[in-house]
């Protein structure tokens, strides 16, 4: 086989090129490195630690139980292990042909059947007492100083305070928008991030609170590993757990159950404060709360409904339709959308009930004035210049 005259020249152009190639890609790399130094992060108190091995530190009795449990477990096995994988390794080379030994011909032994009989049964009885302890203490929900119902939603929480100091108060608590808007962009910063929400729970610190769970659409679980509770949220059933905080601050967790393609971006925060500031807290929230609550009959102007509709749907509906309404991917576009334009009936069964299966939510936790401001909006935003006013009574018999 004849080779061409140009073939070493081209060869030694192609490794050129890959040497070059590869310098780019080692000073990209170098610069990435330097970014992601001026990028680091820190512990956060009550939340995830950089390079986290360990639990989170405890900040309820249940907490520390789950710890101690973890570690005693962790220790056994540890020993068990060790034991057994120390006596096979030196049989096996104790004892190999290639020094001699033969193998022994013997039957059972009623002595060696008992025992790994008993101890290995001793053993799991004291794990299992000990695991019995923490699980026992867990379930026990009873005589709770405040009730709070933890909803789960595609994808924020909704509270409501049942039961105690603050009862009637319900919010909803999603993610910080400015934290979707790093996302989006691709530029995170801060120790915070993605666990920052725009309505924390609020807790006396040195009380029993019970959480009662349950969802609206799909299976969520409401998660804050330093208070050491984990509970399914399942639609159509209520559970419940409970906690007692030992200490005032901020803690954080996050939806531990897949929820859908916005489950990153479902965290929890609870605020534990003093007894004092959180009479002060209540006070102050349902003074908020009076403020805000809506006459379903008050007949609203173009101008102020579709203000109102902008503020309701940068917090719901932005971070899925986009803040332009183009959507993106198999989310449908707002901005020209034909039951925006000419079917509000349809509009607002959509925004009640939901739509394709759960990837469209239904948003009925929002109250009247607030569903009939967020269609308002979108019927006369971007493109879409309808005219058209939607009043909170429409919303009222739509539901009904």
């Amino acid at each position: 086989m004849t080779r061409s005259p140009s073939f070493r020249p081209s060869l030694r152009h192609s490794l050129r090129l890959r040497l070059q190639q590869a310098r780019s890609a080692f000073l990209a790399l170098g610069t990435a490195l330097a970014t992601g130094a001026a990028l680091a992060v820190n512990d956060l108190p009550g939340g995830p630690a950089v390079n986290q091995l360990n639990l989170h530190p405890a900040a309820s009795k249940i907490a520390e139980q789950q710890a101690w449990l973890h570690w005693f477990m962790l220790s056994v096995c540890t020993v068990i292990c060790i034991a057994v994988f120390g006596v096979m390794f030196y049989s096996i080379l104790k004892h190999r042909k290639s020094v001699g030994h033969k193998p022994a011909n013997f039957h059972e032994s009623v002595a060696v059947e008992i025992a790994w009989t008993i101890v290995p049964f001793i053993i799991v009885v004291i794990m299992g007492a000990m695991a019995t302890r923490t699980v026992v203490a867990m379930k026990d929900t009873s005589n709770a100083d405040l009730t709070i119902k933890a909803t789960g939603y595609q994808w924020q929480w909704g509270y409501d305070y049942l039961k105690g100091p603050g009862e009637g108060i319900a919010f909803l608590s999603a993610l910080d928008a400015s934290h979707r808007v790093m996302s989006d962009s691709g530029k995170p910063s801060g120790d915070d991030y993605l666990l920052k929400v725009d309505n924390p729970l609020v807790v006396p610190v040195n009380q029993k609170i019970r959480i009662v769970t349950t969802a609206n659409d799909v299976i969520h679980a409401w998660m804050v590993p330093s208070l050491g509770v984990k509970q399914d949220a399942i639609p159509g059933f209520v559970r419940d757990t409970w906690f007692r905080a030992e200490k005032t601050g901020d803690f954080y967790g996050q939806c531990a159950e897949l929820c859908g393609k916005e489950h990153a971006y479902m965290p929890i925060h609870v605020k534990v404060v003093s007894q004092d500031d959180y009479a002060k807290w209540v006070e102050a929230k349902k003074k908020e709360l009076q403020a805000k609550a809506d006459d379903p009959n008050k007949v609203w102007v173009l101008a102020d409904l579709v203000a109102r509709g902008e503020k309701v749907y940068n917090a719901n509906c932005a971070a899925c339709h986009k803040a332009d309404g183009k959507g993106a991917g198999p989310i449908k576009a707002l901005d020209g959308s034909q039951i925006v334009l000419e079917d509000p009936a349809r509009q607002i069964q959509i925004l009640l009930n939901g739509a394709a299966n759960g990837a469209m939510p239904a948003w009925k936790q929002l109250s009247d004035t607030e569903i009939a401001a967020v269609v308002t909006y979108t019927k006369n935003s971007w493109s879409n210049k309808t005219g058209k006013v939607i009043q909170p009574a429409e919303i009222v018999a739509a539901r009904k």
